[in-house]
């Protein structure tokens, strides 16, 4: 038994998670650390909220934001493509060894979108979960299992078997009832439990009930930048905390595998604070870095005589799509001569601001590689 529910021998012989009645009342006890840390978190939104300050455009910002967290949401799932295969995908710039799975998380992109426009006239609720599964699912891994419908059969986490299952959640029937009381959980406005805590139970909670046959883990790291969103601790999608829960993923597992069975709620809930602290203040020395960058390249470009006006658009837009060809900075740009292309391409290059990549003489690509490392702790090749 523990704070979230028990394991219960099911007819034909395996052992299920059943959940109790949520929220208990004893679900959370309070101490110092875990107070301090909120108080911590909600700090850090504060300043990730004013970032509309530093940026002077922070819709392109969100943009490479939702990406990552697409490609490290996806990646914890097991995925190979990387933020750099989504940016040349969405530039249409695919390479012949392009990882397949950058579809995926493409369709996270695109869920993310779908469930921002759809919370201005629906509730974040069940219906709006099935839409969002559906999305994520569509045409690729898991199109099969049934996107966009709550199982009706049960299912299990790791290993080949029941028998060997790391995790085995509630069966169709208690899965229906835990998700009503998580929806009504989530509606609830008379809950003295602070938002960001709300935000930590939900995704815990989910994860836990893994009420889809494929896409729970993604499905449910949306919930959070969502929930936060329609609450109101967020009034932009700013707050991606799967690059925290990439970095730590073994950790991940184990606090949600403690939130279940070892009393672990208090241990959970730290992790997930943490991980909202640390984001929020990367995301904010992100920006007054970007806008530093920003500004450094603003002189370069102002410095091309009669190309310095097509030189700002094309800097404008590489924030956008910071990986280009002749033939996408043409139509950025709208010059058609192929020369004044490629002269205004090699006055970038040598300013130091784009860098070719290809190492031959055509269909030559360039990337704005010291904006995209912003957003990355890898070094891009």
């Amino acid at each position: 038994m523990s704070k979230i529910g028990s394991l219960l021998t099911q007819q034909t012989g395996y052992k299920a998670f059943i959940p109790l009645n949520f929220p208990s009342e004893d679900l959370i006890t309070w101490n110092q650390d875990l107070i301090l840390l909120l108080s911590q978190a909600d700090q850090a939104i504060g300043r990730l909220n004013a970032i509309d300050q530093l940026i002077p455009d922070v819709d392109f910002f969100i943009l490479m934001y939702v990406r990552k967290e697409a490609s490290l949401s996806t990646q914890i799932e097991g995925t190979q493509a990387t933020l750099l295969d989504v940016i040349k995908a969405d530039a249409k710039l695919v390479d012949a060894d392009m990882p397949s799975d950058v579809d995926e998380i493409q369709n996270y992109i695109k869920a993310m979108n779908y469930g921002m426009e759809r919370l201005k006239t629906l509730p974040l609720s069940l219906r709006l979960i099935r839409e969002l599964h559906e999305k994520l699912l569509a045409g690729v891994r898991g199109q099969h299992r049934n996107p966009g419908e709550f199982r009706k059969s049960q299912n299990w986490i790791g290993g080949p078997t029941i028998a060997t299952a790391t995790f085995v959640p509630p069966p169709p029937y208690e899965m229906n009832q835990a998700l009503n009381e998580l929806e009504k959980f989530i509606h609830e406005s008379t809950s003295k439990l602070p938002l960001l805590i709300k935000a930590a139970l939900i995704h815990a909670q989910f994860e836990t009930i893994h009420p889809f046959l494929d896409g729970n883990g993604r499905t449910g790291r949306l919930l959070i930048t969502f929930y936060l969103y329609k609450a109101g601790i967020l009034p932009r999608p700013l707050l991606y905390i799967s690059d925290f829960f990439h970095k730590n993923r073994r950790d991940y597992y184990d606090k949600l595998n403690s939130y279940r069975f070892d009393l672990g709620v208090e241990g959970w809930l730290m992790f997930f604070l943490e991980g909202i602290r640390t984001v929020s203040n990367q995301a904010v020395t992100k920006a007054k870095k970007i806008t530093e960058l920003r500004e450094e390249d603003i002189k370069k470009v102002s410095t091309f005589g009669k190309n310095a006006d097509s030189a700002l658009i094309l800097l404008n837009k590489m924030y956008a799509l910071p990986v280009v060809d002749t033939k996408l900075v043409s139509i950025m740009t709208k010059i058609s001569s192929k020369a004044n292309v490629n002269d205004l391409i090699e006055k970038f290059v040598k300013a130091g601001i784009l860098e070719e990549i290809t190492g031959k003489q055509r269909n030559r690509r360039f990337i704005y590689r010291k904006y995209i490392e912003q957003f990355t702790d890898i070094e891009i090749l």
